[in-house]
């Protein structure tokens, strides 16, 4: 089973046992700092996946780190995949449980790369448009990718909007070698 398949399958009864217990927002807080944590922290990202340090020391090592700091149902949640030996998917769990929570919350996830930072003006446009395509409340991530030259790549879900000078260029580079 896929690791995105699996990560659905946790992280849906983690948001709804959170929805029931009234503690939603601070169980994202949790998933939010987690993933921070990984992200920041290669060694310790690398220890949960590792196949060589047992699982009762993964969960020791999660127990010191996390507790007090975070819900009380998230401690829980690690101290439970730590026994079913799924450590090494806690940060897609945790990010499936992000995703979960945006949809209930009617947010949409929105990217959006340009080739320069974006000022306030640029992003309160950014975020209109995509009111607009996905009627709910935009999540705005921003990307600074010089090589698209100008314009943006603006990604809804699975949908792309690239308005982009390299994405243009390509479209051209396509329809000249079509018409030969």
């Amino acid at each position: 089973m896929s690791t995105g398949r699996i990560a659905v399958r946790y992280a849906t009864p983690i948001l709804e046992l959170a929805v029931e217990k009234n503690v939603l927002d601070n169980v994202k807080a949790d998933m939010e700092s987690f993933i921070s944590v990984c992200e920041e922290n290669k060694d310790f990202s690398l220890m949960l996946k590792s196949p060589i340090i047992p699982h009762l020391k993964k969960a020791e090592i999660l127990k010191k780190i996390f507790s007090g700091k975070v819900n009380d149902l998230t401690l829980q949640t690690f101290e439970l995949l730590t026994r079913k030996s799924r450590e090494n998917l806690l940060e897609a769990i945790a990010e499936e449980f992000l995703h979960l929570y945006n949809i209930k919350k009617g947010l949409a996830e929105v990217s959006v790369t340009t080739s320069i930072e974006l000022d306030a003006d640029m992003r309160k446009a950014f975020e209109k448009l995509a009111k607009e395509i996905s009627g709910k409340e935009p999540l705005l991530t921003e990307k600074v990718d010089p090589e698209i030259v100008g314009g943006y790549i603006l990604k809804l879900g699975d949908r792309q909007l690239d308005d982009s000078v390299s994405g243009q260029l390509k479209e051209l580079k396509l329809k000249f070698s079509k018409n030969k």
